[in-house]
């Protein structure tokens, strides 16, 4: 007989003090850096030379994150000879996601069920990562009775309150998001409300929002829209039904001032066709720490750099709007990991428009002996290690050691 819900609840606490004293040393082992936290002592700039590096006043590893990987770890410490799953990746970051294969814990495909899961069994453990999971994933590993631990992120869960609140009441919910991001697919399946029959339309950029918002106004080709948000909208969706009131949402990792955009104008589209904005409405649903790291790069940049490096995973949302700001300004290079600094000549990083990794070469003012100051910020899912991997690399190209640095920042005192 299947375990029930509560069951598994009952019989499980994966944050017990004994565990989490135990996951507490595992993982800073594995992520901790002193040289990070000597840096964020020193106001996040240090000096060598000719050298200065500047570490923004918020980045790496936000509280969700954390508790993610520490349930992750923790999961494994309580059911030591379990299968233990994965619906996908924990986060958007390969080091971390390594970590955890190492663990013997199986990632499971996330953007459908496939036969995978008809292989689980009552015995078998499956973790939720922060992103969260769709509806119908979850209804099926309730029905096999798996134990479950669910680390979806607060501020997520926040979206989908709204967004099943939206649909309650009748309301489409407008979702600023990747359509195939797992965080929007979570998030969709829960516009749908309780009942199935909610509404969602997700749009990713501003030229789809004005499309929309054109439709709004004028009306226009069902079809043609149809065909347009294919892959973006609920089974039944139609244009003259569901647009008639809205309600915005957004994957909490994308830009602050795009989706404020995308309010302003679906906002404006609703007056201009209604003569009011009671067919609107709005909740902010950034997160914090994606808002945080975001400010914090907006005011790093308020001071003159000659290139900015941004750390992290090239599928996460968050890190990518990092550099979507920074490349505003100046040379800015999206790496994995400090191995991306290929040599003294040689860049290897992610162009978010063509959606590859390329090569570049150096910026003249960081190869040469005049001085020179650079940038570091990093994503909400990159953890402390590949920061000070990344400092002390580009300290190294600079013709200064490790050692230099760690003596600089008194790691030793």
């Amino acid at each position: 007989m299947p375990k029930s819900q509560e069951n598994q609840r009952a019989r499980v606490n994966v944050r017990r003090p004994d565990v989490m004293e135990l996951v507490t040393a595992e993982v800073a082992k594995h992520y901790r850096s002193s040289i990070v936290e000597r840096l964020r002592d020193h106001h996040g700039e240090i000096s060598i030379g000719n050298t200065v590096v500047r570490l923004a006043q918020q980045f790496g590893f936000c509280y969700g994150v954390e508790r993610a990987i520490d349930l992750a770890y923790a999961s494994r410490k309580v059911f030591p000879e379990s299968r233990i799953f994965l619906i996908g990746e924990i986060i958007h970051n390969p080091e971390v996601n390594r970590q955890l294969v190492d663990m013997g814990i199986v990632s499971l495909p996330w953007k459908e069920l496939t036969k995978d899961y008809d292989e689980l069994t009552d015995d078998d453990v499956v973790i939720v990562p922060a992103f969260g999971a769709p509806t119908h994933f979850m209804n099926l590993i309730h029905k096999v009775g798996c134990y479950v631990v669910d680390t979806t992120c607060g501020d997520v869960m926040k979206v989908w309150r709204r967004v099943r609140g939206y649909a309650k009441d009748g309301i489409t919910s407008i979702i600023h998001g990747k359509a195939n991001h797992e965080e929007t697919r979570a998030t969709a399946s829960r516009a749908l409300g309780e009942d199935g029959k909610g509404h969602f339309l997700v749009v990713l950029t501003l030229a789809e929002t004005d499309f929309v918002c054109d439709y709004i106004r004028n009306g226009g080709d069902r079809d043609a829209f149809l065909r347009k948000f294919a892959d973006a909208i609920s089974t039944g969706f139609d244009p003259e039904i569901h647009l008639r009131k809205v309600g915005v949402a957004n994957q909490t990792t994308m830009l602050k001032s795009e989706t404020e955009e995308i309010q302003n104008r679906v906002r404006a589209a609703i007056i201009d066709r209604d003569g009011d904005a009671s067919g609107f409405l709005v909740f902010d649903t950034i997160c914090g720490a994606t808002q945080e790291r975001q400010d914090a790069l907006f005011a790093m940049l308020r001071e003159s750099m000659d290139a900015l490096f941004v750390v992290g995973g090239y599928n996460s949302s968050n890190t990518a709007h990092l550099v979507e700001i920074g490349e505003q300004q100046l040379p800015t290079f999206f790496i994995r990991t400090a191995d991306c600094l290929a040599s003294i000549d040689e860049i290897v990083h992610y162009d978010l428009h063509e959606k590859r990794e390329i090569s570049s070469m150096y910026p003249s003012k960081l190869t040469g002996d005049d001085p020179a100051v650079i940038g570091i910020t990093a994503g909400a899912s990159c953890p402390n290690n590949l920061i000070e991997d990344t400092i002390v690399k580009i300290f190294a190209m600079r013709g200064i050691s490790r050692e230099q640095v760690e003596q600089a920042l008194g790691c030793n005192a």
